[in-house]
């Protein structure tokens, strides 16, 4: 059996925005009311603007804990479980309605693709509650895998 070797490429924000563009599952840690982590499976997207975006609703933990605490970590895993993920470290915001509507259309553009029918989403979102949570990357740590320590 071949070993496999652990990397970690340290990359600029081009090359970890096109990382992340491509792959949609991640873990969101946020900061609870006495410091304590908070982390939560989500699925997300990169906008226009290189920001990390996840649709939630605003009584979520993860949305609380953002109004109060705007950081976050981001880690952006890989559909394969032993497969290159990074680690993104960032400002955050909650986007509440209405103001939501048209950035959760691009979250879906992001994550999704071309959506049947653009109304019927629009009041979708409204109908439910929705809000958005944007990550502005601020550091990030190398694309690693696992595996034997190198060498």
């Amino acid at each position: 059996m071949t070993r496999k070797y652990a990397t970690a490429d340290t990359v600029g924000i081009d090359e970890l925005l096109d990382f992340v563009r491509h792959r949609h599952h991640m873990v969101l840690t946020t900061f609870r009311a006495d410091g304590s982590l908070q982390t939560s499976p989500v699925t997300g997207g990169v906008d226009e603007q290189g920001r990390i975006v996840i649709a939630s609703y605003p009584q979520r933990a993860k949305a609380a804990n953002l109004r109060r605490t705007p950081r976050a970590s981001v880690t952006v895993l890989s559909d394969e479980f032993n497969g290159p993920y990074v680690q993104v470290d960032g400002d955050a915001e909650v986007i509440g309605l209405p103001d939501a509507v048209e950035p959760l259309v691009d979250y879906f553009r992001a994550v999704g693709g071309e959506h049947p029918d653009w109304d019927e989403y629009r009041q979708a979102m409204v109908d439910q509650g929705k809000c958005l949570i944007r990550v502005t990357p601020v550091r990030w740590g190398p694309v690693a895998t696992g595996g034997f320590p190198p060498g």
